[in-house]
């Protein structure tokens, strides 16, 4: 079970709960991989709602990553999302406001 005090998300792939968690390795790892702008440039196309599913899917890996999963990208190109994309989508926006959300903003 995810703990969202720790920044933890669950998303149901393939019929098992998985925790999703971005660890600065896990995003070290995702703006590496991103394939123009920064972290900071990822956030605001969230809040944008100006998003790819390459943005979705990256932050997916990057969150399983920081979770203990050890797979590719390209193990989820046939996964089975509960709740498909739109689901998938509200995962990588909650990692990422938990990601840079202090416990002093949660607060106010």
């Amino acid at each position: 079970m995810a703990n969202p005090f720790a920044g933890e998300v669950e998303l149901v792939i393939d019929g098992e709960v998985r925790v999703l968690k971005l660890t600065l390795g896990a995003l070290a790892e995702l703006e590496a991989g991103l394939s123009s702008g920064t972290l900071v440039e990822l956030v605001e196309r969230f809040e944008g709602g100006a998003f790819s599913s390459r943005d979705v899917l990256a932050l997916i890996v990057a969150g399983l990553r920081g979770g203990g999963w050890n797979g590719r990208s390209r193990d989820l190109m046939t996964a089975e999302i509960e709740g498909g994309a739109m689901q998938a989508a509200r995962v990588a926006a909650q990692l990422l406001a938990k990601a840079f959300i202090t416990p002093e903003s949660e607060a106010v």
